[in-house]
């Protein structure tokens, strides 16, 4: 199989899952509840998220969803009707949240770029946050292609992000590949043709990943041998 396009997804794949998202949960739990214990316990559950202890539960929202899908889920809680102010607070909580590379970036991104393959990124984060990520690690303007849930492509496990990619980089579905943490990324890829490739760095294990995998790595730093083999 030739590949010429890699396409990967941003949390649990390129940046480490709970450094980041950890943090900005709690702090949008926090900022949202203020000292009303009882909002702070009511939106850790809706979240999947443990205050006490800084985990998620496996079946949490936070790890492949949309922000738009969070919100949903907390506005009820707060009784608040404002979908976009609330929106912004968390996009802006999200843009400031820290970030651990799983690998170093950049000399990762070289290594991609001299082999002369097109990279680029689909999160279900939005894009403003992701793009300060990126640009946080030095590396925005090395991909080809940035994509959140609001850049008008769809949300993953649908293959919009995907074949906007592809069409982008004018390189065929099927000689692309989707690296990523989670089934989402992994259905998404099957659905538009690419080969998808799992990495153990976010919340799911080997046996969640391998059925909707063509390959499942440790990480993406494998990501170079596993091409040139």
């Amino acid at each position: 199989m030739k590949i010429d396009a890699v396409l990967f997804d941003k949390d649990g794949t390129l940046f480490d899952f709970h450094a980041t998202w950890g943090a900005w949960t709690k702090g949008l739990i926090l900022k949202e509840a203020g000292a009303d214990a009882d909002m702070q316990d009511r939106l850790a559950e809706a979240l999947g998220f443990d205050l006490a202890t800084g985990a998620f539960r496996p079946d949490s929202t936070v790890i492949a969803g949309s922000a738009g899908e969070l919100a949903d889920l907390l506005l009820p809680i707060l009784a608040d009707d404002d979908r976009d102010a609330l929106l912004a607070r968390m996009n802006a909580l999200a843009a400031a949240a820290p970030q651990v590379e799983v690998t170093p970036l950049v000399p990762f991104l070289l290594h991609l770029a001299a082999a002369d393959l097109a990279i680029g990124v689909a999160t279900n984060d939005a894009e403003a946050p992701a793009r300060a990520h990126l640009r946080g690690a030095g590396c925005e303007d090395m991909f080809d292609f940035i994509a959140g849930y609001d850049s008008g492509h769809g949300v993953k496990p649908g293959p919009g992000p995907l074949l906007a990619f592809a069409t982008s980089v004018g390189v065929l579905p099927q000689n692309c590949a989707m690296v990523g943490d989670s089934l989402h990324d992994l259905h998404a890829a099957r659905a538009a043709g690419f080969v998808s490739i799992g990495v153990l760095t976010g919340m799911a294990t080997r046996a969640d990943l391998a059925p909707a995998a063509d390959i499942v790595l440790e990480s993406i730093a494998d990501l170079p041998v596993w091409l040139e083999t």
